[in-house]
């Protein structure tokens, strides 16, 4: 039995909610792989059913999904299951949304795009430690990239809403979407 799958437990189940479909393959595999039996959730309704069937030893949630906040489904999990170990993901991080998953119960909060080993690392554990740092963590540029990326997308394409909505000149909104990302 190799040293991570040690580290898991005896019940290696979780729950994986996230309305990104791409993301959610990409991770369910990722987490496979480190010896969980994952199961995969795209919609609040579809995660609550699954907290309320078979309640997980640990889960995955993105904040906000199309038909509500993940935040639900962590309540549910915290009915059923008490010992469940929780990860909040999210594309927008805050510090309310931050403490309003942990006074909920989630075990850590880390923002998107988080990799396996860091949702890894934040789920494994121990209660009286931190998890440690990330081994490659975004640049500051990057993650303002990234942040207007998703402001982008949520103003359905538009530019002028978007710069709107950012503070921001609408021509420097356009040389920014213009380049590539930084690293």
């Amino acid at each position: 039995m190799s040293e991570l799958v040690k580290s898991i437990g005896s019940d290696p189940s979780l729950l994986l909610l996230d309305d990104d479909e791409p993301f959610l393959r990409r991770l369910a595999k990722a987490m496979e792989k480190r010896g969980f039996q994952v199961e995969q959730a795209g919609s609040v309704a579809a995660g609550k059913a699954i907290a309320t069937a078979r309640p997980p030893a640990y889960a995955v949630v993105d904040l906000r999904l199309g038909d509500g906040n993940g935040l639900d489904v962590v309540e549910v999990l915290r009915n059923k299951r008490p010992d469940c170990r929780v990860v909040v993901l999210t594309g927008y991080g805050a510090i309310a949304t931050a403490v309003a998953a942990v006074k909920i119960g989630a075990t850590d909060y880390l923002s998107k795009p988080a990799d396996a080993t860091d949702i890894m690392n934040a789920l494994l554990v121990s209660e009286d430690e931190l998890p440690p740092p990330p081994e490659n963590p975004m640049s500051a540029d990057r993650v303002r990239w990234e942040h207007i990326q998703r402001v982008y997308e949520l103003c359905d394409r538009n530019v002028s809403e978007t710069a709107r909505r950012l503070s921001m000149h609408r021509r420097t909104l356009q040389r920014i979407l213009a380049k590539r990302s930084p690293r």
